[in-house]
């Protein structure tokens, strides 16, 4: 058990592990400079003493070789820093993208958890039920109301025609009345005629009228009273 949490104790965090080789990067280039530093002044020494004392000239090229052998050798642990650098950044990019890609993919399955095709179906069953129920509700409201009396349309209509007939019958029975009283009616007088003088109208021949009896007169009203 000790060894196990030990071991759970030295995991570094990605973000800890850049932290640390960025500072060894840092490291090793000011190492890098100085030793460009001492290359440079063993350089200068061998040029000053290339012929006043080659020995002296030789030894400060030896020193000036070995400073460049360890700057190789630090340009090539900087290399392989960087690489891990890059490395462990993908590698946290990917692993953030994924643990991104798993939440979502968890937010989707607990959403669908709660969700199938059988639900959504009977749900879209229950609105298109709801939305008829609303337009049969909708036009229920938008009929008259007539309180409770229902109308039956073939009863008035014969109930319309049988008016209609004492209608008529009524007419003619007032018709026939005016006949048989017609006897009794004397003839009405006649209405004078406004002379017209000579001068304004000049004479017309007149016809001989026949004479009409009192009978003739009486039929002729009772005519004009049938034809109402």
């Amino acid at each position: 058990m000790n060894l196990f949490r030990r071991a759970q104790a030295t995991k570094t965090a990605p973000k800890d592990a850049i932290v640390r080789l960025r500072e060894s990067l840092e490291m090793l280039e000011k190492r890098e400079k100085y030793l460009q530093t001492k290359i440079d002044n063993e350089l200068k020494i061998a040029k000053a003493n290339v012929s006043k004392n080659k020995r002296v000239a030789l030894t400060a090229l030896k020193r000036k070789k070995a400073y460049e052998d360890q700057i190789s050798k630090i340009m090539g642990s900087r290399m392989t820093l960087e690489q891990q650098v890059m490395a462990i950044e993908n590698a946290n990019v990917n692993l953030e993208t994924m643990n991104a890609m798993k939440a979502g993919a968890d937010a989707m399955k607990q959403i669908h958890g709660h969700l199938d095709i059988n639900k959504v179906d009977a749900t879209m069953d229950d609105i298109r039920e709801q939305m008829d129920l609303a337009n049969e509700i909708s036009e229920a409201i938008s009929q008259p109301v007539n309180f409770g009396v229902e109308f039956d349309e073939e009863e008035l209509n014969e109930e319309l025609e049988l008016l209609e007939q004492e209608d008529l019958d009524a007419r003619l029975l007032d018709t026939a009345g005016v006949g048989v009283d017609l006897g009794q009616v004397e003839a009405a007088p006649a209405v004078p005629k406004i002379a017209v003088p000579a001068i304004a109208q000049p004479p017309r021949p007149t016809r001989a009228q026949p004479v009409q009896s009192e009978e003739d007169a009486e039929l002729e009203e009772l005519r004009a009273a049938m034809a109402l």
